[in-house]
């Protein structure tokens, strides 16, 4: 018996074939790696692009990061650059882990279990890297 490859199998080694044969350093890309290369914005500059600056009575962004968490983890966690950005520069417009992880757990009631452990072992990842990079 032969172990037949699914279609999606396939298609990824396929992808990871033409990717190597255009640029053998994509074999070893790593998003996560592209991600440390993405800056943070200061919590001011994202007060003035996507808090305050929009409207002064407005939420901050803080809260308008913490709604876009909520939003990533609605879709299944399946963007994990997004989430983890999106951890990240919550964090840094003043978030705390606690809200950080409230706001992915009380999206359990909507978007399930599974979607929510997604999100939140993106988050742990998140916040464990910042505490070793401060060490």
């Amino acid at each position: 018996m032969t172990d037949a490859k699914t279609p999606f199998e396939l298609m990824m080694a396929q992808a990871q074939e033409m990717a190597r044969a255009f640029n053998p350093a994509l074999e070893t890309f790593s998003p996560k790696g592209f991600e440390k290369m993405w800056p943070t914005m200061p919590k001011e500059f994202m007060e003035m692009s996507f808090g305050k600056g929009l409207s002064k009575d407005g939420l901050d962004a803080r809260t308008r990061l913490l709604i876009t968490l909520a939003g990533l983890t609605m879709q299944g966690a399946q963007s994990d650059t997004q989430v983890r950005l999106t951890v990240r520069h919550a964090i840094e417009a003043g978030a705390t882990k606690d809200e950080i992880a409230e706001t992915i757990a009380m999206m359990s009631m909507f978007a399930g279990i599974p979607a929510m452990t997604r999100a939140m072992e993106m988050a742990r990842e998140v916040m464990e890297d910042q505490e070793d990079d401060k060490s």
